[in-house]
């Protein structure tokens, strides 16, 4: 067993397993097998993670964004962890400052506060001063972390392998997720992947017909002061959106019923973009990485968490959209098996009618009162229930919308997702139709139309020389055909050996009645004999194959 050496680290997870009482884990551990996996409950499994340390919050973390996995218990319960932990002390931050830099510290920053503004399980951001006089945030990795996160990563992959051993283990590839956790987490200690994000972001929120891309802001990263361990980018002042005072005409802090609507509109606006056309999103939009700034921009804020989707993907969520607010089982049924693109048998009735109970809870519901991210975690429900694996990226899209929906209804409690997000739709669907340019998709259409009418002549020609010449061939394939064929050739089997049968014994029976001679009393006898034999053994045939009745 690999968790039986005296590691220390190994000890401390154990006695951590042991100590919250998770028996399946306790009985994996001790014997190396446990007949049926079980998880704890939703909050023992979060005190576990808190008590193993930073890494395991950042898993669970990363664990809330898997509806796909978990059912909405835990997602609830896994997405109020935070990773606010001690701070590492100046003088150990200083120094792996001073080892990212290239020159002196000096020559770069004119001041920097010892006091982090925050510290989290991998990094604590300092407010420091360039020396052009320049404000920026200093996201500093927590010194050592990374031979932390190697150590624990080993033991997840360990404790993996044991779990990929039950039957449980092999049906849900424990070990491939385990494989894909322990990637995101190494991603995590590598900043420069984090600056790319965020500059990526910044760009394609800087044009859009949605918004006034004034409105929004990324930071500006500065790359020359940017490494695997140390994040330089611009300082933005401001406070998160749920504790931020917004500002009125007299500059009074009171809170304005429209500027608050204001706000949450861009934010769809902002998110809608995102998901829908960019395909490259903020995937973890909750209150303290949305802050409003104090002139009244609206600021995303921690890109290390970001989610991908594909035009086919978009397009399939966009028609989900329209689905869950039709109420429409039937087309749900089919666009879960489309984003999961698997070619595993599903029993269809099943699916539709687990999506029909679903939906009939919000039949006599209007718009405002369905909580939409609520629905798609249900989605979700339904989908694992029916042994149904959808792509890794919609636990992202899932937690990205729940987050969302929260925290513009915490900020404007009056919000109506759907309604916010329909005009989006509206806009979606008609380019969809007509593209971004109704005089170019006109003469693209007609480009088509003149290439097809080129071309139908020429087909006509072909095929009717092929009925002509009788050189046309048909390729069918219909289903379940060679069991139909199997069955009737043992039908027609079966009736001819019944004639066969039913001729010795007519014959038999003539020879015997005018059997003049022993020779062919004889011959009579062994037909009847043959015959017989014959018919027992058909009839022991068909009560062997149970097609009696």
């Amino acid at each position: 067993m690999f968790l039986t050496q005296t590691v220390p680290r190994q000890r401390e997870i154990i006695e951590v397993l042991f100590r919250n009482g998770w028996d399946y884990m306790r009985r994996l551990i001790t014997l190396g097998k446990a007949d049926e996996p079980q998880l704890p409950p939703p909050a023992v499994l979060k005190n576990i993670l808190v008590d193993l340390g930073p890494v395991y919050i950042k898993l669970g973390q990363l664990l809330s964004t898997r509806p796909d996995l978990l059912s909405g218990s835990y997602i609830d319960e896994l997405s109020t962890l935070q990773d606010d932990v001690p701070p590492v002390p100046w003088a150990d931050v200083e120094v792996l400052i001073r080892k990212q830099l290239k020159g002196p510290l000096e020559e770069s920053f004119a001041t920097i506060n010892p006091v982090p503004v925050a510290a989290g399980s991998i990094a604590q951001t300092h407010k420091a001063t360039l020396v052009n006089g320049q404000e920026v945030a200093m996201k500093v990795q927590r010194p050592g972390i990374g031979l932390i996160v190697d150590q624990d990563i080993a033991l997840i992959q360990g404790i993996a392998e044991l779990v990929a051993r039950t039957d449980f283990g092999q049906a849900n590839e424990i070990k491939a997720i385990a494989d894909e956790f322990c990637s995101a987490l190494k991603a995590e200690l590598d900043f420069t992947r984090e600056a790319g994000f965020t500059d990526q972001l910044r760009r394609n929120l800087s044009e859009s017909t949605w918004f006034d891309p004034k409105d929004i802001v990324v930071a500006k990263i500065f790359w020359e002061l940017t490494t695997p361990k140390l994040m330089v980018m611009e300082w933005l002042d401001g406070a998160p959106i749920l504790s931020a005072t917004i500002p009125n005409e007299n500059n009074k802090t009171t809170t304005r019923e429209t500027e608050r609507q204001r706000v949450t509109s861009l934010l769809f606006a902002v998110f809608c973009q995102q998901l829908y056309v960019d395909g490259f999103f903020h995937a973890d939009p909750h209150p303290g990485n949305i802050f409003y700034l104090n002139d009244g921009r609206v600021a995303l804020l921690d890109c290390g968490m970001v989610g991908r989707l594909d035009p086919r993907t978009q397009q399939i969520l966009i028609e989900m959209l329209l689905a869950i607010v039709d109420l429409d089982a039937t087309r749900c049924a089919q666009l879960t098996l489309q984003l999961a693109g698997s070619s595993k048998p599903v029993d269809m009735s099943r699916l539709e009618g687990d999506f029909d109970r679903m939906l009939r809870k919000y039949f006599n519901l209007s718009l405002a009162q369905l909580n939409f991210s609520e629905i798609v975690y249900e989605v979700f429900q339904v989908a694992r229930n029916n042994n149904i694996r959808l792509p890794s990226n919609m636990g992202l899209y899932a937690k990205t919308i729940a987050n969302l929906e929260g925290l513009a209804r915490g900020f404007n409690p009056e919000i109506n997702f759907l309604e916010e997000i329909k005009p989006f739709l509206t806009d979606l669907f008609r380019k969809q139709l007509v593209g971004d340019s109704p005089v170019r998709s006109l003469l693209r259409t007609a480009l088509d139309l003149k290439s097809l009418s080129l071309q139908f002549p020429r087909q006509i020609e072909y095929l009717l020389e092929q009925v002509t010449t009788e050189t046309l061939e048909w390729n069918l394939k219909v289903k379940g055909l060679d069991g139909l064929r199997r069955t009737t050739d043992d039908a027609a089997n079966r009736l001819s050996f019944s004639v066969l049968v039913g001729s010795l014994i007519m014959g038999a029976a003539i020879i015997s009645t005018n059997a003049q001679t022993a020779q062919l009393s004889l011959i009579s006898n062994i037909l009847f004999a043959a015959a017989s034999l014959l018919g027992l053994w058909l009839i022991v045939s068909i009560l062997r194959s149970g097609r009696l009745r």
